[in-house]
């Protein structure tokens, strides 16, 4: 682990993830779950795998309000005044700036890693270098960096990024893609300068704040009173009657899309966003018949394809079923065909309304 006392990193932790319910709730969301059975939540791990760089001192947790208490008991090495509490649901942006104007105001030398709390990652060690690598260009030079994702299938799920084709290891971004459609991700992948958005980020905590000041200044008025609120016991008291008043806009849309000095790193370490229970699917071992379980004994009889997580030593038999999810929490089971997993977020509202709130 490395003692660069310029090194921060900022974990998104705030989000319900509702494409993986019923396991992720509003109460106890995905990151706070051991969604690949391998000992460690994710957020565990993605603070493990960024404290081999960033000491622990300097690695803060945006996070809602609600969530404070199980931040504190997953993460040993996090205190109370690293848990940034978002009182309200207010995209990425906000969080952000509270974040960059709370480190800028213990170093302003720092530079910053935003990274979201429930990605996966395979090759941690080439994750480590390519963060040293963009820390290192966002230290010399005025940039906003972000990581793009080698893509290897024409998924349309994801942002894209375009750069500009050059022999430095760090490009020139020209310009960002939502969610395309299948014939344009095709496009974008044949074309060899497109790479996936994987929504982590490298920037100086000046450079970023400045580049708040020119797209969203007034989010900056709100945020930056002058007065040095933050890092003192005034800070929670500031944010609660202030951050409910920034604009609901994320870093995408409200900096990255306009800003002139944006590059990307091309990576390329064994990402998965764990966005959904069939990305999970993916990264997870399968036996012979292209199953995959999580926490089961389980007898497949004329069975394929299947996602089956259910609590640790629950016995499973499943007969004549291929390609479907079954998941299991407590009283709740989901039994779902893959193809139709978007409709996921959906089926839980449905929950809600005729089951309760306690159930998502």
């Amino acid at each position: 682990m490395t003692n660069n006392k310029n090194y921060y990193a900022v974990i998104m932790a705030g989000g319900i993830g509702t494409r993986f319910w019923p396991i992720s709730t509003s109460k106890h969301p995905k990151q706070f779950h051991d969604v690949l059975g391998v000992g460690q939540t994710l957020i565990q791990r993605t603070f493990e795998r960024i404290n081999d760089l960033v000491p622990s001192k300097n690695i803060l947790i945006a996070t809602n309000e609600n969530y404070e208490d199980l931040v504190l008991k997953q993460l040993s090495k996090v205190n109370k005044n690293q848990v940034l509490l978002e009182p309200a649901m207010k995209n990425t942006a906000p969080c952000i700036l509270y974040a960059a104007l709370k480190i800028y105001d213990q170093n302003p030398d720092a530079v910053m890693l935003v990274a979201p709390s429930d990605h996966w990652i395979d090759d941690e060690n080439e994750f480590t270098k390519n963060i040293k690598t963009s820390f290192d260009a966002c230290a010399e030079k005025d940039i906003l960096m972000t990581l793009g994702i080698q893509p290897d299938t024409p998924n349309t799920g994801y942002g894209y990024i375009q750069f500009k084709k050059e022999t430095s290891e760090i490009k020139k971004v020209r310009n960002f893609t939502e969610k395309p459609d299948l014939q344009t991700a095709q496009k974008f992948l044949e074309s060899g300068d497109y790479l996936w958005n994987a929504g982590i980020f490298v920037w100086s905590a000046k450079s970023i704040i400045t580049a708040f000041k020119n797209y969203l200044p007034k989010m900056v008025d709100i945020l930056d009173d002058g007065n040095n609120v933050y890092n003192t016991n005034f800070e929670d008291d500031f944010i609660k009657n202030n951050y409910t008043k920034c604009k609901s806009i994320s870093i995408d849309f409200g900096i990255m899309e306009k800003a002139k000095n944006v590059h990307v790193l091309p990576v390329d370490f064994g990402w998965s966003d764990l966005g959904t229970w069939g990305s999970l699917y993916n990264k997870l071992e399968k036996d012979e018949t292209n199953n995959a379980v999580v926490g089961a004994n389980t007898i497949f009889r004329d069975a394929n394809g299947n996602m089956v997580r259910t609590q640790s030593g629950k016995k499973v038999v499943i007969q004549g079923l291929s390609d479907f999810i079954i998941i299991e929490k407590d009283d709740v089971l989901l039994i779902c065909p893959k193809k139709d997993e978007q409709d996921i977020k959906q089926i839980s509202a449905a929950v809600k309304t005729m089951f309760g709130d306690e159930n998502v």
